[in-house]
């Protein structure tokens, strides 16, 4: 299931934001972008990840910026080459001003800003960081919740279309023994022409053999019992992802082996409408968790 949370906070000079998108996944796949200097914490958001999503692909990105520039200092080797020159030069000049602090401040590399240690950063902003991680976290979880709730309305209707559309094919297969049956008789007229000494034997293979393809009742019932199942995951509701799929898989199966014993039309445009169906719950079943 999709959703996007974000968070988001201060501490000292440091603001940092957490950015959490996810999308449909069969499995779970977590993608991490933090900044230099934190790669050391990924593990534990992996594990925080870990437990409270199950399914999706999701991304997971920190931002970490400074409100105010770093400090700035002196570069005392600078300052002391600039101060030799200069008192030097003042020295060759008689009369001229002695150099001022400030001017000597304004030379080219004296002055330079204290790198900033990500390290530090990290150390100061780690326990509010992690907690912005658990809220985004939670934030996620309940916007995937609430469209697994708009998609529970969808996956409903969609199995009871199902459901009717198995009751419609048990009506239209009612009467296809009776045609087996027809089939089976001309099947057997023409076998006694071509050989009018067949062993009984064979004959009732024949029969057995036919009469067997033309039942569906067991397709329809297992299929029947399917929905049920399907309709008990959704009431359940918590880490059925998989489960659905398997679940799914066999509501193919039931649909082909319909489709491959019909003897009517009207079956075969029931079976395949049925396929058409269950494809379309089985595209839903990949978005739920």
């Amino acid at each position: 299931m999709t959703g996007f949370a974000r968070t988001e906070g201060t501490i000292e000079t440091l603001t940092w934001a957490w950015e959490l998108r996810a999308v449909n996944g069969r499995g779970l796949e977590l993608r991490f972008r933090l900044p230099p200097g934190w790669d050391a914490l990924e593990p534990g958001y992996r594990e925080m990840a870990g437990k409270a999503l199950k399914r999706g692909n999701v991304n997971a990105n920190l931002n970490v910026r400074r409100d105010t520039e770093t400090r700035a200092s002196i570069d005392e080797a600078a300052l002391a080459n600039v101060l030799t020159l200069a008192m030097n030069l003042h020295a060759r000049i008689p009369g001229s001003p002695v150099p001022r602090a400030e001017s000597l401040l304004t030379m080219p590399g004296v002055m330079r800003q204290a790198p900033a240690d990500p390290v530090q950063e990290r150390d100061t902003a780690a326990g509010p960081v992690q907690a912005g991680f658990a809220e985004a976290l939670e934030a996620l979880v309940a916007a995937r919740a609430a469209e697994g709730a708009r998609l529970a309305t969808v996956m409903s209707g969609q199995l009871d279309d199902i459901a009717r559309l198995r009751d419609q094919a048990a009506v239209e297969a009612a009467d296809q023994p009776a045609a087996h049956q027809m089939r089976v008789m001309e099947t057997l007229r023409g076998l006694l022409r071509e050989s009018p000494s067949l062993p009984e034997e064979r004959i009732a293979q024949e029969v057995a053999l036919l009469a067997a393809r033309s039942d569906v009742r067991e397709e329809l019932d297992r299929l029947a019992s399917h929905i049920e199942a399907a309709r008990a995951l959704m009431e359940e509701g918590i880490n059925i992802g998989r489960r659905f799929d398997f679940l799914v898989q066999e509501f193919n199966r039931e649909a082909n082996t319909l489709c491959s014993k019909s003897a009517s039309g009207a079956l075969t445009n029931t079976g395949l409408r049925l396929k058409a169906m269950i494809e379309q719950l089985r595209e839903q079943v990949q978005n739920i968790e």
